[in-house]
């Protein structure tokens, strides 16, 4: 329920929301969004972020606006959690894209998430599910792109 995105053959860019969960929206709208160490390229859009603050908490409705105006995340992690859950702030606002146990499958920077996206370097696209439905859909969509992210650290990342 860990997967990765290398290849852009799906995908404009790495790392569009708007691609990226495609096959799982409709399955999204109960949940709020926790943005936090964002690097991104607006499409010249309004968007509901900006470089102003460390990380941004917003509701399905401003999350689908981000969603719809396809801006490109370089880096940052992304998150779905339940509507009902009050995020640590001063946890959020220390997350980094770069901290290497994004990496580690079944590792999520906020656990309450049940879906969890990290853009690293425009290169890669990590997301993470806990509901196997989810991963189920995206793995269907993405087929072959969709690499297992257990795999890719054993062959990539894992070596000594």
């Amino acid at each position: 329920m860990n997967w990765i995105i290398r290849s852009t053959k799906k995908v404009k860019f790495h790392t569009n929301l708007q691609e990226v969960l495609k096959p799982i929206w409709d399955d999204l709208s109960i949940y709020k969004w926790i943005l936090t160490d964002l690097e991104f390229m607006p499409n010249g859009q309004p968007i509901p972020i900006n470089y102003d603050q460390d990380f941004f908490i917003l509701n399905h409705q401003q999350f689908e606006k981000l969603y719809k105006s396809s801006p490109q995340i370089i880096w940052g992690i992304i998150s779905a959690v339940p509507n009902n859950i009050e995020p640590d702030t001063s946890l959020i606002s220390n997350l980094s894209a770069e901290d290497t146990n994004v990496w580690k499958p079944n590792y999520f920077s906020i656990q309450e998430s049940i879906l969890e996206i990290i853009a690293f370097d425009s290169g890669y696209t990590i997301v993470k599910c806990k509901d196997q439905n989810l991963s189920d859909k995206f793995e269907e969509y993405f087929q072959e792109q969709a690499i297992d992210l257990q795999k890719f650290n054993e062959k990539y990342i894992d070596r000594t």
